[in-house]
C-alpha cells in the first residue's frame, strides 16, 4: 500500500492529466471553457468568484513554496524556522479560508438559483465535493498538527518525498511517519489533479496571451445616409406593409 499512495499514485494522476489535457485539446476543445453562469446571475458571482480564484492562487503559491522551497534555502536568506511557520500557519489558514467561503457561496448560488442549478452538472458537483474537500483536509492537517510555537515540519518528510517524485526515485519511506489527517489530503489532492482535465477546472491552463498582441478593436458609427440612400428624417417613420 506504501509503494502503491506514495511509489504508483501519483504517477498515475500526472499520466491521466497530460493524457487527460491532450484528449481534451484534441476532441473537446469547445468544451475547454468555464461554462459561464453569469448570464444567469452575476450579482453573487462577482463576490465569490474572485474570492475563490484569489484564494487558491495563494493556496497553490503556499504549497509551492512549502514543497518546493527546501530550509536551506529559507535560512539563506535569514527567515527562522519560527517565521516560517508563522507565516505558513497563519498565511495559510487565511488562503484555505478565502477559498473555503468562496466555494460555499458559488455552491449556495448554484443550489439557490434554478437557472444555475439546471446548468450544474454531475461532473460539477463531483469537482466541488473533491475542491472543497482538499482545503478543507489541508486547513484540518495544518491546524491539528500546530501551536503558535511550533508545528508538525513537513519540511523534512513531505516536501522531500515531493521532490523526489521528480528525480523518478520516489522515497515512499518518508511518508510512512506522517499524520493521517496530511495523508488524506495529499491523497485527495493528487486525485483532482487527475480530475482537472474532465471537468470545467482545464481552464486553469488556458491564458489569453494572444490578446497582449493583437490589434486594438476599432469601432466606429455608422452613417445612416449610406444605410438608406438618404438623409436622415426627424420623427416616426412609416413602415411600408
Amino acid at each position: 500500500m506504501r509503494t502503491f499512495l506514495w511509489g504508483a499514485l501519483p504517477y498515475i494522476c500526472l499520466a491521466l492529466l497530460v493524457a487527460g489535457l491532450v484528449w481534451r485539446y484534441r476532441y473537446d476543445k469547445f468544451g475547454w471553457t468555464t461554462r459561464s453562469s453569469q448570464v444567469y446571475e452575476s450579482k453573487l458571482l462577482n463576490i465569490a468568484s474572485p474570492m475563490f480564484h484569489y484564494g487558491i492562487l495563494f493556496v497553490l503559491v503556499g504549497h509551492l513554496m512549502g514543497l518546493f522551497v527546501p530550509e536551506s534555502w529559507t535560512d539563506k536568506v535569514g527567515m527562522s524556522e519560527h517565521t516560517y511557520h508563522l507565516f505558513s500557519l497563519f498565511g495559510g489558514t487565511a488562503a484555505g479560508a478565502l477559498t473555503v467561503i468562496g466555494i460555499l457561496m458559488l455552491v449556495y448560488r448554484r443550489r439557490t438559483n434554478s437557472p444555475v442549478f439546471k446548468a450544474t452538472t454531475a461532473n460539477d458537483k463531483v469537482m466541488y465535493v473533491f475542491l472543497l474537500a482538499a482545503i478543507v483536509m489541508g486547513m484540518w492537517a495544518k491546524l491539528t498538527n500546530s501551536t503558535i510555537s511550533s508545528g508538525y515540519d513537513y519540511r523534512t518528510t513531505i516536501a522531500p518525498w515531493a521532490r523526489s517524485l521528480f528525480t523518478l526515485q520516489p522515497k515512499t519511506e518518508l511518508m510512512v511517519g506522517v499524520p493521517l489527517t496530511f495523508q488524506i489530503h495529499a491523497v485527495i489532492g493528487l486525485l483532482l489533479f487527475a480530475l482537472v482535465p474532465f471537468t470545467r477546472l482545464v481552464h486553469m491552463f488556458s491564458a489569453p496571451v494572444q490578446y497582449l498582441f493583437r490589434p486594438y478593436v476599432v469601432y466606429r458609427s455608422r452613417d445612416p445616409k449610406q444605410l438608406t440612400g438618404r438623409p436622415p428624417r426627424r420623427g416616426w417613420e412609416r413602415i411600408d406593409q
